[in-house]
């Protein structure tokens, strides 16, 4: 045990729970990943130093670009960014400081080299590496879609086919619809919304699939309306803001994304392409569009 802590043992169970809470921390279909990018981030310490200590000298650089990458877009500074959840966690009970400085304030971090870390009693129980996979695995799948979470995982230094292959976690509170994902690809033409991609392996499709425009863990239906079907390379991109819609449903290009090479320049070339359902095929709905805008794409768009 720690010195100086009282012997007690904190369950699996509690450990899991005090970290489900931070998905509470979301209003309207906001996304706000600061709090749950920082303990992954301090997971990845914990496995790689034995420590879940993070100085806010690495905060300032290391979470700052995870929120930057993986968060909504934002106009914050970065120092910002990663004061709110660096000083704030704090109140959830699992995180603590080396000394008491003000909430959201940059200067008295810096001045005072502060080091947080995660609350003794808590990292000593995660020290447990199957209950760190479980608790990294619950607090990714709850803030990413599948395309998106093994990069975050490697990002803070976790090991995603460990994580994301750990039991025990707290199951899903919405099922998923098995049909949905088939209905999608069919609507489409079994081909990518995007570039027509319509790989075959005999009767399978292959690389195409189905992609929700709101993600399913902020409330996404699996509805056609909230549907696309597109090739593995364009449905990461779409969920990494790459890709976006515009409200005339063509296509946006990031003005962020950049490319060296004559293969991602193809990426360009889909600015201000039209979506082409087919007849009767449900194009995606304003509402989900608007939502994917907002808290996923990653403008400004690049100007035509």
């Amino acid at each position: 045990m720690i010195h100086g802590v009282a012997e007690r043992v904190v369950s699996q169970d509690e450990v899991l729970a005090r970290l489900s809470s931070l998905r509470s921390h979301r209003a309207g279909g906001t996304r706000s990943p600061h709090k749950p990018l920082l303990v992954l981030l301090a997971l990845g310490r914990l496995s790689a130093t034995g420590t879940s200590e993070v100085p806010w000298a690495t905060a300032v650089e290391k979470l700052a670009d995870l929120i930057r990458d993986y968060g909504p877009p934002s106009s914050t500074q970065p120092a910002q960014s990663a004061a709110y959840p660096f000083t704030r966690l704090r109140s959830d009970g699992i995180w603590t400081l080396d000394r008491d400085v003000p909430m959201d304030r940059v200067r008295p971090l810096a001045a005072g080299a502060v080091v947080g870390r995660l609350e003794p009693l808590l990292e000593e129980a995660l020290r447990n590496a199957d209950l760190a996979a479980s608790a990294a695995r619950l607090l990714v799948e709850a803030e990413f879609p599948p395309t998106v979470a093994p990069d975050v995982l490697a990002a803070v230094g976790l090991d995603p086919d460990v994580v994301l292959g750990a039991a025990g976690r707290e199951p899903l509170r919405r099922h998923r619809s098995g049909s949905w994902p088939a209905a999608v690809l069919e609507a489409w033409d079994r081909q990518c919304a995007f570039c027509g991609f319509d790989g075959q392996l005999g009767a399978a499709v292959v690389g195409v699939e189905a992609a929700h425009v709101r993600w399913f863990t902020f409330g996404g239906p699996d509805e056609p309306d909230n549907g696309l079907a597109l090739c593995s390379l364009h449905h990461k991109l779409f969920d990494r803001g790459v890709l976006g819609l515009a409200d005339d449903l063509r296509i946006a290009v990031s003005a962020r994304y950049t490319s060296r090479t004559p293969a991602g320049k193809v990426v360009y070339d889909l600015h201000g392409r039209p979506l082409r359902p087919r007849p009767g095929t449900t194009p995606p709905a304003a509402v989900h569009v608007d939502w994917h805008s907002e808290q996923v794409f990653k403008g400004p768009a690049l100007t035509t």
